[in-house]
């Protein structure tokens, strides 16, 4: 059920959550889990009303926050990993960009059965915008899992790629790195506490020295650093991560590490005293996003240079004291390579084209939306088709492009088919939980962060 307004809202959470002031309590968290929490986050997604939206939204964190579910920042777990006091996992950075909802859930139930509790929820620039999430919808399709799932512990929320666009950004530079600044302020008034800066599309490769190649990337990194130390909540540090090679690009150095961050924490001392850095640095080491397709469909194997993410990973520590390297573009890898990356150091791994491609290539998945779905990216996309691309090729690089368009027809998708593509999909979540090495990690992440209750006003509706 969505509620209309928030008249109808106020009257569906009676029982189940009473106001308190400006706040929420829960009195029946059975009956929040099992009867009310489905409704509640429909109604944030697709009510016809922004206002009705937005008074859904705000009970969904509330009642989250009501029961110790509450957005964090992995800062404290990651500083701990940069002291050498924590070690022997990666952090999966998982990137939801279908069926957020009940994905979330299979996480979640992943994370119980494991006892993990290291683990990242992630939304993009790019997909953004494409998958038609803004960061308060994501946020909020996150807790309201957790609340259905019971699952308990701090919500690890991330922006990630907030990327400037080199193209955009040489025709209108001012106004490119605005929009990532603006992006940067109404994420963390989500709740996004974990913030990846990726101003890599900078780096000029074509100057003479590495500390010049990387100039406008550690400069516009520490700039933005600056404005999230402004805006990040009281008792809050916001993990903030560093690029220094683009994703699909030549292979990261251990040099430009050193210039990078030279230059970095050069231009940060110059705008303020004591203001903390990145915990971490995102490096190429061979992988591109979602993977080279071959003219069946298929995914190119790629060859990971996993000496190069080792040696970037252990300088990243000694040197700077950061977690270590992050891997990007990795969830189309095989199986086996996953096992590599607590052997290696690496702090953390994004995931995000597998998950979409389980959803897209499951036997369950409806073949009539499916093709409802190509059908509409023929038309939308066609400008995107490459000469000598064959059919399946062009599908597989341009169908994250049909989720947002029809975001509504898979989350009304029947309960039996969401069931079997969560189960699915949690098979893979418990498989790289498994090799990453995570499982047993909450109690690690409980005396390593301690999530801060920042304060939410009511919107108008329920003020």
């Amino acid at each position: 059920m969505i509620c209309n307004n928030t008249d109808m809202l106020k009257k569906a959470v009676e029982g189940v959550l009473t106001f308190d002031g400006n706040d929420v309590r829960v009195v029946d968290e059975k009956r929040l889990r099992e009867e009310r929490i489905d409704d509640l986050i429909r109604t944030a997604v697709f009510a016809p009303e922004e206002e009705t939206r937005a008074a859904a939204r705000w009970l969904i964190r509330r009642a989250g926050a009501a029961v110790g579910i509450r957005s964090a920042s992995i800062q404290g777990l990651y500083e701990a990993m940069g002291r050498g006091e924590v070690s022997g996992f990666t952090v999966p950075a998982i990137n939801i960009r279908a069926l957020t909802y009940d994905t979330a859930q299979a996480v979640f139930r992943t994370a119980q059965a494991s006892g993990a509790g290291a683990m990242i929820f992630e939304i993009a620039r790019s997909e953004i915008d494409y998958t038609r999430q803004r960061p308060a919808e994501y946020t909020c399709a996150v807790t309201a899992a957790a609340l259905k799932t019971g699952y308990r512990g701090p919500l690890f929320l991330q922006g990630d790629h907030f990327q400037v666009g080199a193209k955009k950004y040489a025709k209108d530079p001012e106004g490119e790195v605005k929009a990532v600044k603006d992006l940067i302020w109404e994420a963390i008034d989500a709740g996004f506490y974990n913030i990846d800066i990726d101003t890599s599309t900078l780096v000029n490769l074509t100057e003479a020295t590495v500390r010049q190649q990387q100039r406008l990337n550690y400069g516009l990194a520490a700039e933005m650093t600056t404005m999230i130390r402004d805006l990040e909540p009281a008792g809050v540090t916001i993990s903030v991560g560093g690029e220094i090679g683009e994703v699909g690009g030549k292979n990261s150095t251990v040099e430009e590490l050193y210039a990078f961050m030279e230059g970095y924490l050069e231009t940060l001392r110059k705008s303020g005293t004591g203001l903390k850095g990145i915990s971490k640095i995102s490096v190429q080491t061979g992988t591109t996003h979602g993977g080279i397709p071959l003219a069946d469909g298929s995914v190119a194997k790629v060859k990971l240079d996993f000496d190069t993410l080792e040696k970037l990973s252990a300088a990243a520590r000694k040197e700077y004291g950061l977690a270590g390297a992050v891997q990007h573009g990795a969830s189309t890898l095989p199986d086996e390579a996953f096992d590599r990356f607590p052997a290696t150091g690496t702090a953390e791994v994004h995931l995000a084209t597998g998950f979409q491609n389980i959803v897209y290539d499951s036997p369950n998945f409806p073949p009539a939306l499916r093709g409802q779905i190509y059908d509409y990216l023929k038309r939308e996309a066609a400008s995107e088709r490459k000469e000598g691309d064959t059919e399946e090729q062009f599908f597989y690089k341009t169908r994250k492009k049909g989720i947002g368009p029809f975001k509504r027809e898979m989350w009304d998708l029947p309960e039996t088919i969401r069931t079997a593509l969560g189960g699915e999909l949690e098979a893979q979540f418990a498989l790289l939980f498994r090799k990453l090495n995570v499982g047993n990690t909450i109690e690690t992440v409980n005396r390593c962060v301690t999530p801060v209750d920042v304060p939410l006003p009511p919107p108008a509706g329920l003020a």
